[in-house]
C-alpha cells in the first residue's frame, strides 16, 4: 500500500486523476490478507479509495494552483451539482452486488482509455465556452454519481468535457484535481456511514474505510503528487495521454478477470 501511495500520488498529480485507478486495483491485492468475507473487498476497495483521494486530490490541486492552473470558476459553478451526484453515487453502490460493482469499475475504465489512445478524439473541440444551466448540472451530477461508484476523482471524465469546450490539457488536469476534492469528501463518510454496521468487513475497518490502507496510500502519496505536478507541467502531451490510456486498458483487464473469478 505504501508503493501504491507512491504511485497514486504520482498518478494524481500527473493526471489530475486522484490515484483511485492505482489504489483499488492494490487494494484487491491487499485485503484477503486482512482477513473478511471476499464479498465485502470490491465495497472496502472503493470507500478506502475514496478517503486517499481526499489528500491525494487537495495535494495535487495545491501545487497545482501555485502555477496558477486551475479554474476556481469551474469548480464553483460544478460543486453543487458534483456533491449531489456524489451522494447518489454512495447510495447506489451500497446497493450494487460486488461482482457488478466490479463490472462497472473495469467498463468505465477501458471506455475512457478510447480517448487517450485515439488521437483524433484528444484534438476534438465542440464547444468553446462549459457547459451551463441544465447540461452542466447532468454532467456534473453524473460525474460525481459516476465517481463516488467506482471510487476514482473524477478527473478524466472531467479532463474529457473539459478538453472538449476548449480548455488547455494542462488547466484541466489542474482543475480536475479539485474537482477529485470535492466528490473524494462525501463519498468516504458515505461508504464509512452505509457499511458502518456491515459484517465481514476486514480488519481495521470504519464502514466501507479501511484505515490503515488509507493511512499508508496517503502518507506516501503527500510526497509525490507535487512530483506528478510538475511532469504535467513539462512532458509532452501527447506522450502522456497514450501512456495513460494503455495503463487504463491494462487496469481494466485486471479488473475484469477479478469479477469473473468472483
Amino acid at each position: 500500500m505504501l508503493v501504491a501511495g507512491l504511485l497514486a500520488g504520482f498518478a494524481a498529480g500527473l493526471f489530475g486523476i486522484g490515484g483511485g485507478f492505482v489504489v483499488v486495483p492494490a487494494l484487491f491485492a491487499v485485503l484477503p490478507l486482512m482477513g473478511g468475507d471476499p464479498g465485502q473487498y470490491a465495497h472496502v476497495a472503493i470507500g478506502t479509495s475514496a478517503a486517499t483521494i481526499i489528500v491525494t486530490s487537495i495535494r495535487s490541486a495545491r501545487s497545482h494552483a501555485k502555477r496558477g492552473a486551475v479554474d476556481f470558476d469551474i469548480l464553483k459553478s460544478w460543486a453543487p451539482w458534483v456533491v449531489l451526484g456524489d451522494v447518489v453515487g454512495v447510495l447506489l453502490a451500497g446497493h450494487v452486488d460486488s461482482r457488478v460493482l466490479t463490472l462497472i469499475f473495469s467498463i468505465g475504465v477501458l471506455l475512457m482509455s478510447i480517448n487517450f489512445l485515439v488521437p483524433s478524439l484528444s484534438k476534438r473541440v465542440i464547444a468553446d465556452a462549459m457547459p451551463q444551466g441544465v447540461v452542466r448540472a447532468g454532467i456534473a451530477s453524473g460525474l460525481g454519481a459516476f465517481s463516488s461508484v467506482l471510487g476514482i476523482g473524477g478527473g478524466t471524465i472531467a479532463i474529457i468535457v473539459m478538453t472538449l469546450c476548449g480548455r488547455p490539457i494542462h488547466k484541466a488536469v489542474a482543475t480536475a484535481s479539485g474537482i477529485g476534492t470535492l466528490i473524494a469528501i462525501p463519498s468516504a463518510i458515505g461508504f464509512a456511514f452505509v457499511g458502518f454496521h456491515e459484517g465481514g468487513l476486514p480488519w481495521g475497518s470504519l464502514g466501507y474505510v479501511n484505515g490503515p490502507a488509507a493511512l499508508a496510500v496517503a502518507s506516501m502519496s503527500l510526497l509525490t503528487a507535487p512530483l506528478g505536478v510538475a511532469a504535467a507541467h513539462s512532458l509532452p502531451t501527447a506522450l502522456l495521454k497514450r501512456s495513460f490510456g494503455l495503463y487504463l486498458v491494462l487496469i481494466a483487464g485486471l479488473m475484469f478477470r477479478n469479477a469473473m473469478a468472483h
